[in-house]
């Protein structure tokens, strides 16, 4: 059988940019090997496979793909989802603003697409989480070896380095740096890596971020790196996006007020991104984000389920 497909850049407007996501709208006849096996056939960061929901609650059941295999939980697919659905036809836009209730392997996420001139633009998702902020982390000289920075670019001023978990997702190691130049420079290393203290918190991957740079129109730059991510890839961010709001909630600056705030990821080489933040603390750990962003239809296809 054939089944189409269609692949959305996210969180840009430029094509070419952003996070690549495949949807496939109308795949409720495919096998979990099949999913598997057309994910790691297209070889994007996600592939996204829409099925009839199994939560009376939801209108869309999401079963999310990397090339390595099911993952639970991410945020780009989730407004690349909501785009497709609408360039494809199968979600009505009928009114400004057309919302859709999104089922994943961890839970409903809440969606809207904003119709602009007839087509769907803006789309923004709510999610509300618990969280845990650990103060246990490799301290700073440790940090800065296996990331490849000078201790000085670690960011002790207005931050600090923090373990962050949500809910049932892995947690994240924080790290604030100094400038956005020294993120950009960080090159992790493995070996460092596994004979220091930090596999001992759990975390598999890092997030770096700066204050803004002066060219780009964010309040904050964020970078992922990790013992499974290869040194020149610069993987998407919205997956972290709930541990970040957790860590920016946990400094007196932030609590209890709602902030919005505008984040980017990568350059102009590694397919930038730019992402809408907006924080509304209910209580010490219990947060809902708001978390938006520009798609565009890059291609859409037909594949050979084999």
């Amino acid at each position: 059988m054939k089944y189409n497909y269609y692949v959305a850049d996210v969180f840009t407007k430029q094509l070419f940019s952003g996070a690549q996501i495949a949807v496939f709208p109308k795949a409720e006849a495919l096998s979990d090997n099949q999913m598997a096996l057309i994910a790691d056939e297209l070889n994007l960061s996600e592939t996204v496979f829409v099925l009839p929901p199994e939560n009376d609650k939801a209108t869309h059941k999401m079963r999310i793909f990397t090339p390595q295999g099911e993952i639970d939980f991410a945020g780009h697919p989730i407004i690349a989802t909501a785009f497709v659905l609408a360039m494809c036809g199968e979600l009505k836009m009928t009114e400004p603003t057309t919302s859709l209730m999104l089922e994943q392997n961890t839970g409903l996420i809440e969606a809207e697409v904003i119709c602009r001139d007839g087509q769907p633009g803006f789309v923004q998702f709510t999610q509300t989480f618990s969280s845990t902020v650990d103060r246990f982390v490799p301290p700073n000289p440790e940090l800065s070896s296996f990331l490849g920075i000078s201790n000085t670019a670690i960011d002790n001023r207005e931050y600090s380095v923090k373990l962050v978990s949500c809910d049932e997702l892995p947690p994240y190691l924080i790290v604030p740096v100094v400038d956005y130049a020294s993120v950009r420079k960080a090159r992790f290393s493995t070996d460092i890596w596994s004979e220091s203290s930090a596999p001992q918190t759990a975390a598999q991957e890092i997030l770096l971020f700066a204050p803004h740079h002066q060219h780009h129109n964010s309040d904050f730059h964020l970078r992922l790196l990790g013992p499974n991510i290869a040194v020149n890839q610069d993987p998407p961010v919205g997956s972290t996006l709930p541990a970040f709001a957790a860590y920016l909630c946990s400094h007196e600056k932030i609590w209890p007020e709602t902030h919005t705030f505008t984040l980017d990821r990568g350059d102009e080489n590694s397919r930038y991104s730019l992402l809408s933040l907006e924080i509304n603390p209910a209580h010490a750990s219990l947060l809902t984000i708001h978390v938006g962003g520009d798609a565009v239809l890059v291609a859409e296809g037909t594949i050979n389920s084999g």
